[in-house]
């Protein structure tokens, strides 16, 4: 390679990394635990995991207790279980009708219990799942629109260009590097060794994260209001029937049907059909009108196809099928690349095994995104630097680290906060779960901030997350009396493995923080006060 492109892609890749790090690293560690999202929420309700379908979810009995509570004549009315959880979310949308009486005219969302119909807002649901699962996408800045979306997409796609760059960078001594490891040698050396090999176990997996979160917040930027604005003319549905997403075609006829439809008759029918297909989402258009019509949607399971979708429309009053497409039949390029690419994201093509294998390959990526930003620092950390600089990057770096290192110890004592002192299911919840979390992520940054000592952040973050993981397990058997010898026995095995999982981690992250020795780098010590203070060199 010519020096000039290899120091071009050098610097790009350098720069692209650094600019985008700390963003990278929360949506990393966020994201590996957002892969047991299902299982935190089970561990957090005390609920045992159910199927992620409709195949039998006794939605007859859901849409009469709805239409107890609300007029439902010319409304929309689909149910969706993406995530395996007992509760089913419901969306309404507004009546169709120009006569319908005011409280139709406005649609809702809202999720509801398949076993006692029991409904729940957003608010009251949310959970320390759904906030690292939302975390690692940034929709906690969604300000205007998508704009953390955006952000996150843009994260993504510097990432991809950090990913290729590096292995362009290394692509000559991409094997011999790999092998190499020197932890007695030079910081910066160590630091380059286990970015480079680490970076190379984890390069086939960071880069499918990087295409597919590019695809995916991209994707959900497009829908922004200004997109919608600019393209669309403010049409939404025309948006959402060129994307793919709800169904459309039926108009209401203004005239009353008879009867009130048998969902689960549809839904049956539609297993019958397809057996190795899991239902996930059912939609009743025009409820009570003449023209309505029933909607059933999911996907193959993985064992008979990996990108079949499929989808069959009855008409209410006669039940002839007026749509079908064939999840094993029917297949066309943007419904494959759409599931292959959310597949290959969320890992749940195989099973929680894969999901633990996704989350060690994660948090290997955290580190490789912190050894990089050491790499940069220790490389600027020299005589020929002034000593303005060196006091900016070191202050740059001691915020860096401590930002993304207390991530560890405040997530785990949210876990352990939530469990013990939020026990209400009301809207305050959400509220209550930020404070926990993003109050005690604020708190210890400033605290190992202030203490400017990389190595002390290092330690202490691992060592305080690790007592503090301990007591997960104990704080949900003290609570909720789900301790893990009584979860096996009576088989919850979700509930079990939360809890066995934070044993696990904070064993390890433990044992890691015990064997860390300190060790200054070599080389011209710089004055108290001045540039990188003596004592306070970076460190491993």
């Amino acid at each position: 390679m010519d020096n000039r492109i290899y120091n071009v892609l050098f610097n790009t890749h350098t720069i692209s990394g650094i600019v985008i790090s700390a963003a990278l690293y929360v949506i990393f560690f966020a994201g590996s635990f957002s892969f047991f999202r299902d299982e935190i929420i089970s561990w957090e309700r005390n609920e045992t995991v159910s199927s992620a379908a409709l195949n039998d979810a006794g939605l007859n009995v859901l849409l009469d207790s709805i239409r107890e509570r609300t007029p439902l004549y010319g409304r929309d009315i689909s149910f969706n279980q993406y995530y395996e959880e007992k509760r089913v979310s419901v969306n309404i949308t507004a009546s169709k009708d120009t006569l319908a009486p005011e409280e139709a005219r406005a649609g809702t969302f809202f999720y509801m219990d398949k076993e006692n119909a029991e409904s729940y807002d957003y608010y009251s649901s949310y959970s320390i799942g759904e906030l690292l699962y939302r975390l690692h996408f940034f929709a906690q800045l969604n300000f205007y629109g998508t704009s953390g979306y955006l952000l996150a997409g843009l994260v993504a796609f510097f990432f991809l260009f950090a990913v290729i760059t590096g292995v362009l960078v290394h692509w000559n001594k991409i094997v011999s590097n790999f092998y190499l490891f020197r932890p007695r040698a030079k910081l910066k050396a160590m630091w380059t060794d286990a970015h480079t090999a680490l970076g190379i176990l984890g390069l086939p997996y960071q880069f499918v994260f990087a295409l597919t979160g590019t695809y995916l917040m991209i994707g959900a930027s497009v829908m922004a209001p200004p997109v919608v604005s600019l393209v669309y003319n403010n049409d939404t549905a025309k948006m959402y029937e060129d994307f793919g997403y709800g169904a459309s075609g039926y108009e209401l006829q203004g005239r009353a049907g008879n009867g009130v439809p048998d969902v689960d008759a549809y839904v049956d029918k539609v297993h019958e059909t397809w057996p190795d297909f899991d239902i996930r989402w059912v939609t009743v258009m025009n409820y009570g009108d003449t023209n309505m019509h029933i909607a059933v949607e999911g996907l193959a399971r993985n064992t008979s196809s990996f990108t079949g979708k499929g989808k069959m429309v009855f008409r209410a009053g006669t039940g002839e099928v007026v749509y079908t497409k064939d999840p094993f039949k029917d297949f066309n390029y943007v419904d494959a690349a759409t599931n292959v690419l959310n597949k290959l994201h969320f890992g749940d093509f195989g099973g929680r095994g894969l999901r633990i294998v996704y989350f060690v390959l994660g948090i290997v990526s955290c580190f490789v995104i912190i050894s990089g930003v050491m790499i940069w620092l220790v490389a600027r950390d020299r005589k020929s630097v002034s000593e303005s600089k060196r006091r900016f990057n070191a202050w740059l770096v001691w915020i860096y680290i401590a930002v993304c290192l207390s991530m560890y110890p405040a997530t785990a004592f949210t876990f352990v906060a939530v469990k013990v002192l939020v026990h209400d299911f009301d809207p305050s919840r959400v509220t209550q779960i930020y404070r926990i979390f993003f109050y005690s992520w604020l708190v210890l940054t400033v605290l190992f901030t202030v203490k400017r000592d990389n190595y002390f952040t290092n330690k202490y973050t691992l060592i305080s997350g690790s007592l503090i993981g301990f007591l997960v397990p104990v704080a949900n058997g003290l609570v909720s009396g789900n301790w893990i010898w009584v979860t096996l026995r009576a088989g919850h095995y979700d509930i079990f493995f939360v809890d066995v999982f934070w044993i696990l981690l904070s064993v390890t992250t433990l044992i890691i923080a015990l064997k860390l020795k300190k060790q200054k780098v070599p080389g011209r010590p710089v004055k108290q006060g001045r540039a990188v203070p003596k004592d306070k060199a970076p460190v491993v």
